[in-house]
């Protein structure tokens, strides 16, 4: 039987309708990429210390980049080595080493290889100590490291801006 074009045109537009359209993912690929790029690039240059909120570092002006090295935590309470709890304060002798500390650090370097630059500059550390401690306690870790190898040894500080350089840009000064 013969159909009539109307209803050769409603045939053809449901057979049209019936498909499930395809979902074209390109593009969406296409963003993807160029957002894990634009993440890898842009986030290379942001070193954050994981920090203890029992401690609370001094501020600096400080513009060099830390390193990723072994840290020390040190406050009022406590002495850790990598989030590790070494020995309490309270435990401390009037002593220029502080021995528990010394043999953790010991058997940290023992583990590792040096390379020439290490062998002549000491192992790379970094000391977070809390602004409030003394400092009879910092120079006793400082003289611990020291003993054990570690004499390249950097102190974390949070970062503020130089205000003489404020004042410099707002005046129109340069260097």
């Amino acid at each position: 039987m013969k159909q009539s074009l109307r209803a050769k045109r409603m045939a053809k537009h449901h057979r049209r309708n019936k498909t499930v359209p395809k979902l074209n993912l390109v593009s969406l690929m296409d963003i993807f990429t160029i957002l894990v790029f634009f993440l890898l690039v842009n986030s290379s240059d942001v070193e954050v210390l994981t920090n203890d909120k029992s401690i609370e570092l001094p501020a600096s002006v400080a513009s060099t980049i830390p390193e990723t090295t072994l840290v020390v935590m040190v406050n009022d309470s406590r002495i850790m080595v990598s989030g590790r709890p070494i020995v309490e304060v309270a435990d401390i002798g009037e002593g220029n080493e502080i021995e528990p500390l010394l043999n953790e650090l010991n058997y940290r370097a023992e583990r590792r290889t040096l390379t020439a630059e290490q062998e002549a500059n000491g192992l790379p550390i970094t000391i977070m100590g809390d602004q409030a401690i003394p400092y009879t306690l910092l120079k006793q870790v400082m003289n611990t490291c020291a003993q054990a190898g570690y004499r390249d040894i950097s102190l974390a500080v949070n970062q503020q801006a130089d205000e003489r350089d404020d004042a410099l840009e707002q005046t129109g000064a340069t260097d």
